[in-house]
């Protein structure tokens, strides 16, 4: 996500606090954050998906999605 977006979400948030949005721009505002956002996970994803385990016995292993009951 470029700079320009970051400023532009900003901008219709300030913009939003003042008077409500036009359709258009909610829906570029939501476009916007829904980008922003997928792009934060994938970041997170690739952080985690490259993050080792280190056991008491020195060895490495790679971390593992817990499954939740």
């Amino acid at each position: 996500m470029t700079k320009e977006q970051i400023e532009r979400i900003n901008e219709l948030a300030r913009t939003g606090r003042e008077r409500p949005l036009t359709p258009e721009e909610q829906e570029e505002q939501r476009a916007l954050r829904r980008r922003y956002i997928d792009e934060f996970k994938a970041n997170v994803k690739a952080t985690l998906d490259h993050t080792y385990i280190q056991e008491p016995d020195g060895t490495k292993r790679p971390l593992r999605r817990r499954e939740l009951n």
